[in-house]
């Protein structure tokens, strides 16, 4: 399992104590440091099924001055914002080794993930 986190992100160690309860193995991506390339942004929104503007957290958004508008013709300048400004990613992201992926920003969608694992 890998987990996109910010270690100042209350969700993020939320969502890491989980895992720890659950006993679940783990790798840590810090991805302000690491950023997602485009290709890999592409990846997760796949197996969240949503688009990246669904994953943009609005304030981040708008302060990095990502203003692009939502659809298709502009999905590419999305993953490319989102990837050269990934303060504006949402958090955290969580993927299981079986491809469920979730944004751990709740005990539901952290359930989901750690049942994947298990």
């Amino acid at each position: 399992m890998e987990i996109w986190l910010n270690p100042a992100c209350s969700k993020c160690r939320t969502a890491v104590a989980a895992m720890h309860a659950a006993g679940v193995s783990y790798t840590v991506r810090r991805y302000l440091d690491d950023p997602p390339t485009p290709a890999e942004l592409e990846d997760v929104l796949g197996r969240l099924e949503l688009e990246p503007w669904d994953i943009a957290r609005p304030k981040e958004t708008k302060d990095a001055g990502i203003d692009l508008p939502k659809d298709a013709a502009h999905r590419a300048d999305w993953l490319r914002a989102l990837s050269e400004n990934p303060r504006a990613i949402q958090r955290p992201i969580i993927a299981a080794d079986d491809g469920t992926t979730v944004v751990g920003r709740d005990a539901a969608a952290l359930e989901r993930v750690i049942d994947a694992e298990a």
